[in-house]
């Protein structure tokens, strides 16, 4: 590996290093050396990870070793790489000398790294970058959560996070825990010291060897190098608490750091409810209810402290729930003037409410250590999943902490509360949501009960508690922190380092502009007073679709939420657009929900490497799981749609506070920023962030397309990444983007590096688009949402249910096995196109057919549905001079071409419940094994009115008809005066 010196420093790197990877990592080096604070920007795609690594542990292993050989050489304070020599050298000796370690300035031990990033996935990925590099023999290790690492057999199965913590420190205190007993005879072995591993790698290792891998990366971090952890465990203080993280003398690393604010507010934040005061009450007298019950088996008084051999006693549960009953008239007494949205207080108001029960500042750390030792009761003793376990204990045993913080100077602390943080009281809800629909709005009812928010509104509150701890230097790094004078701001700690890196990629390798109207001139906004417009919804669709056609292979678009991506859906469906974006490219959509996202995304990346299809579109959200660390390289993402400006809601309680606070501020710090600043920064981040998901790497290209006129604001501009500011382009007109499109895939196909995945030819073969006006004159199509995979459905109910696939399965075998009992002919359907009937237009035949092939229709063979399997065939029309049941779209792609009646079938599955599905297969088993017209008759109106919205599917239906039928069919259609 090729070596570079950056600052006195050697650093091997895995191949030459880029300008901007030196530039990097000078900045991360100059942090470390004079022990300051550093904000570094660098996009994504650049090698920031790998640059951070190698930079970093080069520095550190060369102050291990001056260290090293100063103490042994015995020389005094001079000039090194870190500074403040002479400094570690007495507080050494001050520890050797038995000085109390609150003194020493920073204590004799070696520097430690500490990696922190957002999840535990990028963590994965951030060690898997160490593993490349000439440092991988340093030692490692990497912290996780029970949830995570638990292997225990009983305790891995609990569900909740605080019962499981509980019931494994039972087991650990009574060492009946084999895996945690294994630890300290197996922390030695040379399995866990030789290589880099990751929490995956921990568990397998852990299984193998019997040994717990929670508690041995707590041993392994003593002695390691660098240690890798989400960055939630250094900015919480009850994690770091819990987790025994020591920052004395360590360089804290934040990578994806644009989430720090968010996470240092929320760490520092936290809500209680009235309900959760009456769970208090009911779990402590649960708690008294069980020692009554052992005083009456024993024959002692429930009052003697002595009956029951506990770490508390029934008059700590008396005092306890006198407490919690007192601070539940506390709340209630507490008046509101807007019983509607709430009222705000000072953040001081919490230490008043918490006074009237007496809980002062000392007196808490009592309340905790006897409700932790309840709570631990609680879960040890609980056998029913349904009995209580001390959860709302938990929560307000976290209110305490979080509210005194463990502060020595309490005066100090209120003060720091009062500045940073605000109450806000409202009435309490009760949510009531579907779980059978994602997308069903959650229904609240006000309750006679209140809900207080202890919201801390500024991110340097907790990062200089963090800083406080003994830190050497804190380097915050991302791909999206632009612009860097309001993050840094924000931070409270002094930045003495900034850096924001320009990109690798060429001019040629991306094409970035604004789109403020769709192919129809009309404006693209999705501001609140326009995003709900039939117009501007129907617009956006058309551009979409548009796009589908010129962008190859994979298509990211970003909604700015997830109703307004519903609301598009749903309307896109109802005018067809839905159906022909599907045509062009399979629709994946992000779920709202953790259940399905990773098949959905696993679905989403076999369709990008199909060679028989044209690509795919994954509609996601901004702040969603799609646009957070995700990668989207190569095919997976060859264009970004920014779908509108993801602002924060608006009359969000928090989001009012948050500004109304800035504004506060403002008036004493005039460089800080103003509420409206921050509102928007919130949206241009979110946009970056998203924008990020595409171009990983120096040989990758894509389009960004920020498809709303707001974004020609120059304020809004100014906040996109700064390596995005020189190439973006504004586009007065949708053909001039189609012909920047078209000629950008074209240049980048034929000159850049392709990956080596087999896709369709569908940028090279035509990617000239349909006329605009022909879009607006394409009939529309049936408009269901097709099944995504995040459909809260049980997978007994999927697999009972009717699937149309199953009709259309063309299986040689089949055919030559089974006989067909009779042919279905698709007959002709001309139809007026009104309203009503101009979804038939596709089925619509005026020349005679030439050719016909068949395909198998395959009844399933489900035992709840049918008694036993059985096949007919459809006749389908195969002559390109006809439009009976092939649509070709020849501006698209003339290979392309789809079975009309097979979209009929298709179309029905989506207009239909799944029992009139059933409903609809059986008839169709019926009809081709008896010809009985009339019964397909009557299922057929039932299923399908005549004049209802359906109506063009109960016509369509004359093309299934057996010839003798067909006049009967026509015959019924007249009597009823339909079209």
């Amino acid at each position: 590996m090729p070596d570079v010196t950056i600052n006195d420093i050697i650093v091997s790197f895995p191949f030459k290093p880029y300008p901007v990877q030196e530039e990097y990592m000078r900045k991360v080096i100059e942090c470390l050396q004079n022990s300051q604070h550093g904000v570094l920007e660098s996009p994504t795609g650049t090698g920031k990870t790998l640059s951070l690594l190698c930079s970093s542990l080069s520095w550190l292993l060369t102050k291990k070793a001056q260290l090293q050989a100063q103490v042994i050489a015995g020389t005094i304070e001079k000039k090194d790489f870190g500074g403040h020599f002479f400094k570690h050298l007495t507080t050494g000796l001050e520890k050797a000398a038995g000085i109390p370690d609150n003194v020493q300035s920073f204590g004799w031990a070696m520097p430690k790294i500490i990696y922190a990033s957002r999840t535990h996935s990028q963590l994965s990925q951030a060690m898997h970058e160490l593993k490349r590099t000439s440092y991988k023999h340093v030692a490692t290790t990497v912290l996780g959560s029970r949830d995570q690492l638990c292997i225990h057999p009983e305790v891995s199965k609990e569900m909740n996070t605080f019962n499981k913590i509980h019931m494994c420190h039972a087991k650990v205190k009574s060492r009946t825990c084999f895996y945690y007993n294994n630890v300290e005879a197996r922390k030695d072995d040379p399995v866990f010291k030789q290589e880099v591993l990751d929490i995956e790698d921990l568990v397998k290792v852990g299984q193998k060897h019997k040994c717990c891998p929670y508690f041995l990366t707590k041993e392994l971090k003593q002695n390691a190098d660098i240690v890798f952890m989400p960055y939630n465990y250094l900015l919480d203080p009850k994690t770091r608490r819990s987790q025994g993280i020591d920052l004395q003398n360590t360089v804290v690393l934040l990578d994806e750091a644009h989430n720090v604010e968010k996470v240092c507010e929320e760490a520092a934040s936290l809500q209680i409810s009235s309900t959760d005061i009456a769970m208090c009450i009911d779990e402590v007298t649960a708690v008294m209810q069980d020692m009554a019950k052992d005083s009456d088996q024993q024959s002692f008084d429930f009052l003697s402290e002595n009956t029951v051999q506990k770490d508390f006693t029934a008059e700590d549960l008396c005092i306890l729930k006198a407490m919690f009953l007192e601070l539940e008239k506390a709340i209630d007494s507490i008046e509101l003037k807007n019983r509607n949205e709430g009222d705000t207080f000072p953040g001081g108001f919490i230490f008043e409410l918490l006074e009237k029960v007496e809980l002062t500042h000392g007196k808490e750390q009592i309340v905790i250590e006897k409700l932790e030792k309840i709570i631990l009761y609680l879960t040890t003793t609980s056998t029913s999943p349904f009995a209580r376990k001390g959860n709302a204990l938990q929560k307000f045993s976290d209110l305490l902490r979080t509210a005194f913080n463990n502060s020595v100077s309490i005066a100090r602390h209120k003060e720091k509360v009062k500045r940073c943080y605000k109450v806000h009281i409202q009435m309490e809800e009760q949510k009531k949501s579907y779980k059978n629909d994602v997308w069903e709005t959650k229904k609240t009812t006000k309750t006679d009960g209140k809900l207080i928010s202890y919201w801390c509104f500024s991110p340097g509150f907790g990062m200089e508690q963090m800083v406080e701890q003994g830190i050497r230097s804190v380097v915050l790094t991302s791909g999206t922190l632009s612009p860097l004078k309001p993050f840094i701001s924000e931070l409270g700690i002094p930045i003495a380092v900034q850096l924001e890196n320009p990109h690798i990629v060429m001019k040629e390798q991306v094409c970035v502009g604004v789109l403020s109207q769709g192919p129809d001139n009309h404006p693209l906004n999705s501001s609140y007073n326009t995003r709900n417009d039939p117009k501007y919804i129907a617009s956006l669709g058309r551009t979409v679709y548009n796009f589908c056609c010129i962008v190859p292979h994979g298509l990211l678009i970003f909604f700015p939420s997830y109703p307004i991506m519903k609301k598009c859906r749903d309307e896109w469906q109802n005018i067809g657009l839905w159906t022909q974006i599907n045509e062009r490219k399979s629709i994946y959509v992000e779920p709202n929900s953790k259940e399905g996202f990773v098949n959905v995304m696993n679905e989403y990346y076999q369709k990008i490497r199909d060679p028989s299809c044209k690509g795919a579109v994954f509609m996601a959200v901004c702040r969603g799981k799609v646009s957070e660390g995700l990668d989207f390289a190569n095919a997976n993402g060859r264009a970004v749609l920014i779908i509108g400006l993801p602002f924060p809601p608006l009359k969000d309680p928090r989001v009012m506070l948050k500004q109304k606070y800035l504004e506060e501020i403002r008036t004493t710090e005039k460089e800080s920023l103003s509420g409206q600043e921050w509102y928007q920064l919130e949206a241009s981040r979110a946009v970056n962030q998203a924008i990020g998901r595409i171009i990983r790497h120096k040989n990758d290209y894509g389009a960004v397309v920020l498809c709303d006129c707001r974004f020609e604001n120059p304020n809004f501009k100014k906040q996109l990444s700064a390596w995005l500011k020189p190439y973006i382009k504004r586009f007065t007109n949708f053909g001039m983007i189609t012909k920047e499109l078209r000629d950008f895939f074209k240049n980048a196909e034929s000159t850049l590096p392709q990956s080596n995945i087999t896709h369709a030819q569908y940028g090279n073969t035509d990617l000239s688009l349909p006329a605009v006006g022909a879009i607006f004159q394409t009939t529309t199509i049936s408009h269901s949402l097709r099944r995504a995979p995040n459909n809260s459905e049980t997978e007994e109910s999927i697999k009972n249910s009717f699937n149309i696939n199953m009709y259309l399965n063309e299986n040689p075998k089949d055919k030559e096995s089974t006989k067909p009992q009779s042919a279905i002919n698709f007959g002709a359907c001309k139809l007026k196109n009104n309203q009503n009937t101009r979804e038939l237009e596709k089925y619509r035949s005026e020349e005679p057919v030439a050719k016909k092939r068949k395909i198998n229709i395959i009844t399933p063979g489900i035992d709840s549905y049918f008694s036993a399997p059985s096949t007919s065939s459809l006749t389908i029309p195969e002559n390109d001079s006809t439009q009976n049941f092939i649509q070709n779209d020849k501006d698209a792609n003339k290979d392309n071409k789809k079975t009309l009646g097979k979209q009929y079938l298709k179309d029905v599955k989506r207009a239909l419940s799944a029992s009139d599905y059933k409903t609809f297969a059986i008839m169709i088993q019926k009809y081709t094994q008896s010809g009985d017209f009339d019964e397909l008759l009557k299922i057929l109106t039932s299923l399908f009115p005549p004049t209802g919205q359906l109506q063009h599917l109960f016509i369509g239906f004359q093309s299934f008809l057996k010839k003798q039928h067909v006049a009967s069919f026509k015959s019924y259609i007249k009597h009823l005066k339909l079209p």
